[in-house]
């Protein structure tokens, strides 16, 4: 956990991610990177000089109109001390029954997000914080170029006028594979996607492209990639 702290920590300092007296909703979708994500601002708010309130927030897409269970998250923020938010939904319906969505992972990330921004506003929260790491970088400006021939990226820091709400990525340093060291052995709950494209998503693709050509002859390539995206400037990085 200690590299996942010190990479969360400098991110936080190079982008000015946070401040004193902010409120801070963090996403939590149950996976590793948001499981990390939450437990490594909490850990970080001991030491860190910076005064902050956390607020975790969880949206059930109910996927086949069932709802997850997210109780080994709740049990974790009890022991963190964070209030915990859970938000049912209807969006696994809207994308793969009523809209029957070829790309629902866009539209349902959009929604997730859009909804997160409203909860957070209305909890009092002036920033909210994503589970975006490194990997997740390289893959969204290699997908933008690939199937939409433009470059950009997210950000790690986005101000969003409309809902006077700022996203942060603390996670923006780290590699997939840390995340996954880091959870495994504080040995941190995980709770398993049920979305019924889990693993079958042109991001996937991309994922899987990038570690082949790592393999094939440009290795550190991801790292190259993340590199130029920094020195590049995208997207206001």
């Amino acid at each position: 956990m200690q590299k996942i702290l010190g990479a969360m920590r400098r991110a936080i300092e190079d982008y000015q991610m946070l401040q004193d007296r902010d409120s801070l909703a963090v996403g939590v979708s149950g996976g590793k990177d948001s499981v990390a994500l939450l437990v490594g601002l909490c850990r970080l708010r001991e030491f860190i000089g910076i005064d902050y309130r956390i607020l975790a927030v969880t949206i059930d897409p109910c996927f086949d109109n069932v709802e997850c269970d997210y109780s080994s998250i709740q049990t974790l923020c009890g022991q963190l001390g964070v209030p915990y938010l859970i938000r049912r939904s209807d969006l696994g319906d809207i994308i793969f029954h009523q809209r029957a969505e070829k790309n629902p992972c866009s539209l349902c990330a959009r929604m997730r997000r859009g909804m997160l921004h409203d909860i957070a506003v209305e909890n009092g929260c002036n920033k909210l914080a994503l589970g975006h790491h490194r990997d997740d970088a390289v893959e969204t400006f290699v997908m933008n170029l690939f199937y939409e021939g433009r470059i950009g990226c997210f950000q790690p820091v986005t101000y969003l006028s409309r809902k006077d709400i700022t996203m942060v990525r603390p996670l923006i340093y780290l590699q997939e594979k840390d995340i996954v060291s880091g959870v495994r052995r504080c040995a941190l709950p995980v709770v398993k996607s049920n979305c019924p494209v889990d693993k079958a998503t042109a991001r996937e693709d991309v994922k899987n492209w990038l570690r082949d050509m790592e393999k094939k002859g440009f290795p550190g390539l991801e790292k190259r990639i993340f590199g130029a995206i920094r020195r590049g400037k995208i997207s206001g990085w």
